[in-house]
């Protein structure tokens, strides 16, 4: 049993690409090519350079002494909020663009809800001379200011998308219109564990830097590379793929994903795919998502943007139906409270998404010698206005 992809990108019953025929050739050239050009020496040798001298890998395990003493167990942090632009995003566009330019593309689309991801795509386009196009909903541009402007200076386009919710699942529809479009030269840089294979399996095992890291981390700290516990925010669920990737088949280490249960899962507002979600197709993969009782998607809500999403990705549907991982929903009060515990107990300030999994300690109750490590995945700098708000600082 392996909770990995297989060579059709099926997690059990969920992955897979269902995908117009028009999108065909995009998925498939990508599909016949990742592995292959992923174990190339010299691919293998520039994506490393890239992370440890541009993207200032490895990211630190910082044990975080105060949460710890609060909570009475052992908390580890894995700092992706020190990465450059500010999360772990940029681990998949740095391998994304590398992957785009031995396929010969010469422009590059992605979609974003928090920006975290634009900003990490655009980054990498600046980086390398390629033209970008960013498609955000326009809801989330108002929202996360910051992150468009930061894009804008990167020399990328942002298209706002105004049609739906005007949000992540929305940005995402108008990306794919685009690459139906311009199926040649353009590629599209999916900033999550979903859409049609190859997409969660090739975003997954560039974001396993995380994992990898861990391991050799915590051997070093604790003479263990396993971990009792890890705990990552899941939205589409890049971070949490990457944190749990070379642990997915070790069963002593368990795994505890974090939704966002927005206003409270049965509100009507909330983001809670696991609790709320029924079988069905997004984006191009069978996974889990919130729908109607006729099958039409259901409005996610979450004050985070970057959880703002009614589905989940493949590999965590399976987690979940197959209770390998431990699904938790956290509302955005919870979250809200443990992003400003953390700011004021470790001096780091997480991003919303992130506050979410440190909300777990109101729902879990960990044993005194557990080793957890949490990951961090992102900086709270994009969501200041959103917590000046909540909180009237």
């Amino acid at each position: 049993m392996t909770y990995n992809a297989n060579e059709k990108g099926y997690y059990g019953q969920f992955g897979g690409a269902f995908i117009p025929e028009m999108l065909y050739p995009n998925t498939e050239e990508l599909r016949q090519n990742y592995i292959q050009i992923m174990e190339e020496p010299s691919f293998k040798k520039e994506f490393h350079a890239l992370l440890k001298d541009y993207v200032g890998r490895p990211t630190p395990l910082y044990f975080a002494n105060r949460l710890s003493d609060k909570y009475k167990t052992k908390i580890y942090l894995k700092r992706e909020d020190l990465c450059h632009t500010g999360a772990h995003k940029v681990n998949n566009t740095i391998g994304q663009i590398l992957m785009a330019k031995r396929l010969g593309k010469t422009r590059i689309i992605a979609e974003t809800g928090a920006g975290q991801h634009g900003v990490a795509t655009a980054t990498v386009c600046a980086l390398m001379g390629i033209d970008c196009v960013v498609y955000m909903g326009e809801i989330d541009i108002a929202r996360q200011a910051p992150n468009v402007a930061r894009m804008k200076m990167l020399g990328a386009e942002v298209r706002p998308a105004l049609s739906g919710s005007r949000t992540l699942k929305d940005a995402t529809n108008e990306a794919i219109r685009d690459w139906i479009n311009n199926p040649v030269d353009t590629h599209y840089i999916i900033g999550s564990v979903v859409g049609p294979h190859p997409y969660p399996d090739m975003v997954a095992r560039f974001q396993s830097v995380i994992s990898e890291e861990i391991q050799s981390q915590l051997l070093e700290k604790e003479g263990t590379p396993n971990p009792d516990y890890l705990i990552a925010c899941v939205g589409g669920g890049s971070n949490a793929a990457g944190t749990y990737y070379h642990y997915l088949d070790n069963m002593d280490v368990g795994i505890i994903a974090v939704e966002a249960a927005g206003k409270g899962i049965h509100s009507g507002e909330s983001a809670a795919t696991s609790a709320l979600g029924k079988v069905g197709i997004i984006h191009g993969s069978k996974t889990l998502l919130m729908q109607t009782q006729d099958g039409q998607i259901t409005e996610p809500y979450s004050i985070s943007a970057g959880l703002d999403y009614p589905g989940v990705g493949p590999m965590h549907a399976h987690l979940y139906t197959s209770g390998r991982g431990e699904f938790i929903s956290v509302t955005d009060d919870e979250a809200m409270t443990a992003g400003l515990l953390v700011s004021q107990l470790e001096g780091i300030i997480p991003a919303i998404e992130t506050s979410h999994a440190f909300a777990i300690f109101d729902h879990r109750k960990f044993k005194p010698d557990d080793i957890l490590v949490i990951n961090l995945s992102g900086r709270g700098d994009k969501d200041l206005q959103t917590y000046i708000d909540y909180f009237k600082l």
